[in-house]
C-alpha cells in the first residue's frame, strides 16, 4: 500500500475546530412573574369546572360567587376591619419572634456557654407542637390579644432561631482563622464575617417564619376571638356560607404570597454579591 493510499483512507481533520458546545444544565432565566402562573392556572381549572358543572355550588361556589361575597364584605367594611385586626397579630408576633430569635441564636451561635444553656432548650422546644401550648397559655395569659401574640411570637422565633443557628455554625472555620490573621476585633468579625455568612439562612428563616406567622394566625382566630379574618370563617361555618370561608382563604394565601415575594426582592438587593440558580 503507498502513502497515496493511506491519505486516501485515513480520516481528514476538521479545518475549523472550535471548543466543544457546552451543554447548559441550570434551570436557565427565570420568567417574569413565573409564580403567578401557578395560582392562575389553578384559577383558570376552578373557573372552567364550575362552568362546566362538574362542581356542586354548595360544596365549592364559583369564583364569581367568592368574588361577590368579597364585594359585599367590602363595601360593608367588615373585610377591611377584620384584615387590619389580622395584620397587626401578624406583624406584631412576627416582629418580636424574629427578634427573640435571632437574638438567642447569636448567643448561641457565637458562644460555647450560650451554646450549652440556649440550644438544648431551644432545640427541646423545637420538639414540642407549639399550638399544643395553647391551653397552658390561656390559663396564663387569658384569651385576649397577649395570647394570640405570644403563640405567634414563639413559633417564629424558633424558626428564627434554627434557621439563623445552623447559618452561623455552618460558616467555614477558614475565615475564622483569616480574621484572627488580621488581628479583627469582636465587633468587626460579627459585622464582616459572621453576619454576612448567615445572611442567606436568616432570609430562608425569614421567609418560613411569615408561613409559619400566617398559619398560626389561622388557628388562632378561631378560638374565642371576636375579630379577625379567622373569625369571620368561623361564623360562615355557623351559617354555611363557603362563599365567606373562601374569601378568608384566598386573603391568607394572598398576603402569605405577597409577603414571601416582598422577603425575595429584599434577599436579591442584600445579597446581590451572590449568583446562585435563582439568580
Amino acid at each position: 500500500m503507498t502513502i497515496v493510499d493511506l491519505k486516501k483512507i485515513a480520516p481528514v481533520a476538521p479545518t475549523n475546530v472550535g471548543p466543544p458546545k457546552r451543554s447548559r444544565l441550570g434551570p436557565g432565566r427565570s420568567i417574569p412573574y413565573g409564580r403567578v402562573l401557578g395560582p392562575l392556572v389553578v384559577l383558570a381549572v376552578w373557573w372552567t369546572a364550575s362552568a362546566a358543572g362538574l362542581l356542586d355550588p354548595r360544596i365549592l361556589p364559583t369564583p364569581g360567587a367568592v368574588w361577590t361575597s368579597a364585594v359585599d364584605l367590602i363595601e360593608r367594611g367588615t373585610l377591611q376591619s377584620s384584615l387590619a385586626v389580622s395584620l397587626q397579630r401578624a406583624g406584631l408576633g412576627f416582629a418580636i419572634g424574629t427578634a427573640a430569635g435571632i437574638a438567642l441564636a447569636l448567643v448561641a451561635g457565637l458562644n460555647r456557654v450560650g451554646e450549652a444553656v440556649v440550644d438544648g432548650w431551644m432545640q427541646v422546644q423545637r420538639s414540642v407542637p407549639t399550638l399544643g401550648l395553647i391551653p397552658l397559655m390561656i390559663l396564663w395569659l387569658g384569651i385576649g390579644e397577649t395570647f394570640k401574640v405570644a403563640i405567634i411570637a414563639i413559633v417564629v422565633a424558633i424558626i428564627m432561631y434554627i434557621q439563623t443557628y445552623s447559618g452561623l455554625t455552618g460558616i467555614d472555620s477558614r475565615y475564622v482563622e483569616l480574621a484572627e490573621t488580621v488581628h479583627l476585633r469582636r465587633w468587626q468579625f460579627i459585622g464582616t464575617v459572621v453576619l454576612p455568612g448567615a445572611l442567606p439562612s436568616v432570609f430562608v428563616g425569614l421567609r418560613l417564619a411569615v408561613t409559619g406567622s400566617w398559619l398560626s394566625l389561622v388557628v388562632l382566630e378561631q378560638i374565642n376571638a371576636t375579630s379577625g379574618i379567622g373569625y369571620l370563617m368561623f361564623q360562615a361555618q355557623n351559617y354555611a356560607q363557603t362563599e365567606v370561608i373562601l374569601v378568608g382563604l384566598v386573603v391568607y394565601g394572598l398576603f402569605g404570597f405577597a409577603s414571601d415575594g416582598l422577603l425575595r426582592v429584599l434577599e436579591r438587593k442584600v445579597l446581590s454579591w451572590r449568583r446562585t440558580l435563582s439568580s
